[in-house]
């Protein structure tokens, strides 16, 4: 992890497109500006997180008979109309 010291208005660029600004410092609390192309996701760690674990816990829910049983029924299905052509 790189670790860097910086001062109120003070920036650091990242990738040569990521600005990240600091705002202001409040005892604690730093608060920051980030600008950055629309294409770029930003999400506090936290929120980041919990995206993940919902992906994850869904993911685990899936179930691959259910999806099997579904591909035979649309491959019946076509072959059916395949046949009334």
């Amino acid at each position: 992890m790189l670790v860097l010291t910086r001062k109120v208005n003070q920036s650091i660029i990242i990738d040569g497109h990521i600005e990240i600004q600091i705002t202001k410092i409040d005892g604690d609390i730093v608060k920051m500006g980030i600008e950055a192309p629309r294409s770029v996701t930003i999400h506090r760690k936290e929120v980041f997180d919990n995206i993940h674990q919902s992906n994850r816990e869904a993911a685990s829910n899936y179930r691959i008979g259910s999806t099997n049983s579904l591909l035979v029924s649309l491959n019946k299905k076509e072959s059916a109309n395949k046949n009334n052509s």
